[in-house]
């Protein structure tokens, strides 16, 4: 029988096509854990750094990398290259070929892609990397063992799992408020900077209120720009107690449902989505408090585009 008659007498459906797709899927969400927890390690070990650090449009062989780690496993460059490979099939990494003068052997060597610069660490723009490993974090992903729990009987996963709320535990756990606060504050540094570039409503404030403020990072890229602003940085008193010092920059600790410092407007970033009806309605009473007839309640937070910046 020729292929033809074969193909005609066998032809692939539509829907057959369309339950394979979704098969293929269907074991991709199986395996979906495998690409953020591969992408934390290579976080962790700073691979990306030490790729970048090679040069603009530098390859690094696994063996290359391996030497830059803190390790004398001899196992680790084929290790690495498993990892290197997943993240280059993901783009996040490029991935070319090269015969060893050696032995004559081909090997891969691998350069950063164009994501790589929101994944740098320490960079003055800012960098998605702390809030990443920040979500993948061990303390983050228990919680998550209790989401059948939290449907079934109620309440909130990160509060079954410790007994406490997610802005009450770094205080407890001072490596996991170093990673909390470095999430924040690279976060913060992005995009406040995008803000500042199209809001004007900073001007002419004499007193700025930044409640949820963490390390003061907010308060310090706008004082920055308008240095007539005293900023005061309000959070609870296990984070303001690790926050740096910056100039016009008071830090404030307290308890926002309890009290909010005075000031001409109220900054808040990022604070609202994360309370129930009630905790907003005492916390946004709080600001009324504390602010003059003429004073303004700006808001910023996580929608479409940067348009989300509310005069209240």
């Amino acid at each position: 029988m020729s292929s033809s008659e074969q193909t005609h007498q066998n032809p692939i459906t539509h829907q057959e096509e369309d339950e394979e797709e979704v098969g293929k899927l269907a074991v991709r969400l199986a395996n979906a854990v495998i690409l953020p927890m591969v992408l934390k390690s290579a976080l962790e070990l700073n691979i990306i750094e030490i790729i970048s650090d090679a040069g603009a449009g530098a390859f690094l062989s696994p063996s290359e990398i391996a030497a830059k780690l803190p390790t004398k496993n001899q196992e680790a460059p084929v290790l690495l290259d498993r990892m290197l490979r997943l993240l280059a099939s993901y783009s996040i990494l490029k991935c070319t070929l090269r015969t060893r003068g050696t032995d004559g052997e081909t090997e891969r060597l691998y350069g950063v892609g164009p994501i790589c610069k929101f994944l740098l660490k320490n960079t003055e723009e800012g960098s998605v990397a702390p809030l990443f490993l920040l979500h993948h974090d061990k303390v983050f992903m228990e919680s998550w063992y209790h989401l059948n729990d939290a449907i079934l009987e109620g309440g909130i996963p990160f509060n079954r799992a410790y007994g406490m709320t997610a802005f009450e535990y770094p205080g407890t756990d001072q490596r996991f408020n170093m990673v909390f606060n470095q999430a924040m504050s690279n976060h913060t540094t992005m995009m406040m900077k995008k803000i500042l570039d199209v809001y004007k409503g900073f001007e002419g404030l004499k007193v700025l209120v930044d409640v949820g403020g963490g390390i003061g990072v907010t308060l310090n890229i706008i004082t920055s720009k308008y240095p007539q602003i005293k900023g005061i940085n309000f959070d609870l008193p296990h984070v303001v107690s690790d926050a740096p010092s910056y100039p016009g920059v008071e830090h404030v600790g307290g308890d926002m449902f309890e009290s909010v410092p005075k000031g001409d407007a109220i900054f808040m970033k990022w604070i609202l989505h994360d309370w129930s009806d009630e905790h907003c309605l005492k916390l946004l009473k709080n600001c009324w408090k504390a602010l003059p007839n003429s004073g303004k309640l700006k808001t910023q937070e996580e929608k479409k585009g940067l348009k989300k910046i509310l005069r209240i």
